[in-house]
């Protein structure tokens, strides 16, 4: 029986990964947030072949990762994957918590903690992956090192992008800390897919409803091509995929030298 969590696992891509795995008789684990959202997921996983589990938890909090962690292990003798498909941009300035500001902590930081806290169960699965879902092979904007937390000047987009080029720096950095480790990273920027909007104000809600009616995918076939990778792994340990197509690892977005950087940095942080 192979053994899967998915971090953001009750709407979105997140849902559909999870689902797919429970209709082949896995063992699944969703993290989320919204209560509601984790009783439906449980009700619409029930008759199917795995076993499913809701986890709620806050995400934005460091000690809510930490505690994601123990639970996994307290339902996980080992992951065949993890999947990190949390993400939600704040318009303003949002802290978190611990004083971080919210779209580095959810795009980068709970998925530091969380890879890198699960590393024992995944190197005892039998073809362990880690599925980052964000923005791979994106080559604008840059992680903010002046100021990571965006204190001085929050601007929405900056902050999302220098969280997906913190993100493309975690695959880099998680695989320079395990060498010898048999779990590959997947980086993936999907296709456009249709998400909820109701975190945007208006008039912004009403035009994002109206481009993912027009452009954009449903969950269920922008997963494709990444459960394609998942199931059918490629020899090399970073994986790096955008729309289907394979990323070169040598942009300047994975930088072997950023990586190590920032995770100095992100130590200094926890």
């Amino acid at each position: 029986m192979k053994n899967v969590v998915v971090a953001g696992g009750t709407t979105g891509m997140g849902r559909e990964i999870a689902l797919h795995y429970l209709r082949r008789g896995a063992r699944v684990t969703v993290v989320g947030s919204t209560p509601a959202r984790g009783e439906e997921f449980l009700r619409a996983a029930e008759p199917l072949d795995g076993e499913a589990a809701f986890v709620r938890a806050d995400l934005l909090s460091i000690a809510e990762n930490q505690r994601v962690i123990k639970e996994v292990a307290a339902r996980h003798d080992a992951l065949d994957a993890l999947v990190l498909a949390a993400m939600l941009p704040f318009v303003k300035r949002r802290e978190t918590p611990d004083g971080l500001e919210g779209t580095f902590m959810l795009y980068y930081l709970s998925r530091f903690i969380l890879s890198y806290g699960l590393t024992d169960l995944l190197e005892r699965g039998e073809t362990p992956i880690i599925t980052n879902l964000g923005a791979t092979g994106i080559t604008k904007g840059a992680v903010n090192w002046d100021d990571l937390q965006f204190t001085r000047k929050y601007r929405v987009v900056q902050a999302v992008l220098s969280g997906g080029r913190a993100n493309d720096l975690l695959a880099v950095h998680y695989l320079q800390n395990h060498p010898d480790g048999r779990t590959k990273y997947l980086g993936v920027q999907p296709p456009y897919t249709r998400s909820g909007t109701n975190h945007l104000p208006q008039p912004l809600r009403t035009m994002a409803k109206l481009m993912s009616t027009l452009f954009a995918k449903p969950p269920s076939e922008s997963v494709r091509d990444t459960l394609t990778v998942m199931d059918s792994q490629p020899a090399e340990r970073l994986i790096l995929r955008a729309v289907g197509k394979p990323v070169d690892p040598e942009l300047e977005t994975f930088d072997p030298r950023n990586a190590r950087k920032l995770y100095e940095l992100t130590r200094e942080l926890i």
